[in-house]
């Protein structure tokens, strides 16, 4: 069994969110963590859970102009060029045998409400056919740039070891 994180992060918050969610999967299967850009357009056949996660912009995933938006407060953004709504956009949907299932996270920020990622990209997932194994879940950071809020990060783990033991206890009950 094996689990590929995939995120979309300006600042690092989302990032150090994605790292803390392979952490919590790892007791229960590997855990691959790939930043958007690096990610391939398709899922791999051995993939057990897919996780997607990046920042809330603009209400929802983020665009391309929110992206250059957020470069323009700071140089060194981590996701430039593609972020998972683009990434998204390009899989070809479940191939067939597959038995990948997914769900979604976003960082958004606590002052007030912004919408969520997370929420459209399970949406999108849903629509290309993966099984979601779990509602999306947003993690908070303080401001635009962050910091995370306290806690979150053992929050993303917690979250995450609860749902890697989730779905390797299914798994192993179907082949059982």
């Amino acid at each position: 069994m094996r689990a590929l994180i995939v995120y979309e992060s300006m600042f690092g918050n989302t990032r150090a969110i994605a790292w803390s969610i392979a952490a919590g999967i790892e007791a229960s299967m590997h855990a691959d963590v790939l930043e958007v850009g690096a990610a391939h357009d398709i899922v791999p056949q051995d993939v057990t859970l897919l996780v997607v996660g990046g920042p809330t912009h603009a209400f929802s995933m983020s665009w391309p102009s929110t992206r250059r938006d957020a470069a323009a407060r700071a140089p060194s953004v981590i996701s430039r060029e593609r972020g998972i709504r683009e990434w998204l956009g390009a899989l070809p949907g479940v191939m067939s045998g597959s038995r990948t299932e997914a769900t979604a996270f976003d960082t958004r920020t606590t002052a007030h409400l912004t919408g969520s990622a997370a929420r459209a990209a399970a949406r999108r997932l849903d629509r290309l056919g993966y099984p979601l194994v779990a509602a999306p879940v947003s993690f908070r950071v303080i401001s635009l740039t962050g910091p995370l809020a306290s806690g979150e990060l053992n929050r993303a783990r917690t979250w995450a070891k609860a749902l890697g033991s989730e779905v390797a206890a299914r798994r192993s009950s179907r082949t059982s």
